[in-house]
């Protein structure tokens, strides 16, 4: 059976007797989990660390060097622009002043034209105004006789004709 005096002892953890015995394995557990930590686990925590430390310095340079060329990119791309920008700007003023001359050229062709034709419309209306007052005159002097003839006065050919002529060129004078 057990003793009565042992078993009021209570929990051995907090018997004082103990106490040296606890505290000599509590040190060599402490060295012993230190000289593990330190000697396996650490450096490799460490090597973890340096590895992530060194991918994180890759990557961050990595993608300067891509934000840089996408730069370069977009500089080329903006300078491309403005180049195709430029172009399009002198094909477009070549091709108005293409247009322009090619109008000017058919409007000095319309106007030669009209002039061509406008020189025989007034040669057309001289010949037919020169006809004209010349069935006029006739037409004229046919109804001078006629009208002397109901009248019974008698004249002759050339009194009616100058007669005629100089009423004419008093109206072409007016």
């Amino acid at each position: 059976m057990a003793d009565p005096a042992q078993d009021a002892v209570g929990m051995p953890q907090l018997d004082f007797s103990t106490f040296p015995n606890q505290i000599f394995w509590l040190l060599v557990a402490m060295v012993a989990l230190y000289l593990i930590l330190s000697r396996v686990a650490l450096p490799q925590i460490a090597a973890v660390l340096a590895d992530r430390r060194g991918t994180i310095t890759a990557d961050i340079a990595a993608a300067e060097e891509a934000k840089q060329k996408a730069v370069a990119a977009e500089e080329a791309y903006h300078k491309a622009l403005a180049e195709a920008r430029a172009e399009a700007g002198r094909i477009v003023d070549q091709a108005r002043a293409e247009m322009q001359r090619e109008l000017d050229a058919q409007l000095a062709r319309a106007e030669a034209e009209i002039a061509a034709q406008a020189a025989e419309s007034e040669a057309r209306i001289r010949e037919i105004r020169t006809s004209a007052m010349g069935m006029v005159s006739e037409i004229a002097r046919d109804t001078a006789k006629e009208v002397l003839g109901v009248f019974d006065v008698k004249a002759d050919a050339k009194t009616v004709t100058a007669a005629v002529d100089a009423q004419l060129k008093r109206e072409d004078a007016a």
